[in-house]
């Protein structure tokens, strides 16, 4: 008996993603999670991306709560690759920020649609990997 393939299964990149500490692992990590929470499919007839976390935006509280639960973590794997405390207090301003403008039922579906914060706090740590581990570097084109 065969199975009909879901639209959206994470499944393979999931077990493609490297446990490791180091910094080139921990890059695929944090890019893949980023791409989950911000740009999982793009909305038709826009060329805006939407994830997991506008999409948690519309359960109430809880939803926002888990999609910050999810956004702090990348903030602890910036803390594994040694980022100072100030970058780390800018990455929780975002997820914070996220978080409250998410909790408001309803509306804060749409603030969370245009105010990306996985997407910041991924573009902080790139900027450190790359300043402080330039071999993790990728080439996008």
């Amino acid at each position: 008996m065969t199975t009909r393939p879901r639209p959206m299964d994470v499944r393979p990149m999931l077990d493609t993603l490297p446990i490791g500490r180091d910094a080139a692992a921990v890059r695929t990590r944090i890019e893949a999670m980023e791409r989950v929470m911000e740009g999982l499919f793009t909305l038709p007839g826009t060329n805006r991306k939407l994830g997991l976390d506008a999409l948690l935006s519309l359960i109430p509280v809880a939803g926002s709560t888990v999609a910050a639960v999810i956004g702090s973590w990348l903030v602890w794997e910036a803390r594994n690759l040694g980022m100072s405390k100030v970058q780390m207090a800018r990455m929780f301003g975002n997820v914070g920020l996220d978080w409250a403008m998410g909790a408001i039922p309803f509306i804060g579906a749409v603030p969370d649609f245009f105010f990306r914060s996985n997407t910041r706090n991924l573009k902080i740590i790139r900027r450190h990997l790359d300043r402080h581990h330039p071999a993790t570097a990728t080439i996008v084109g």
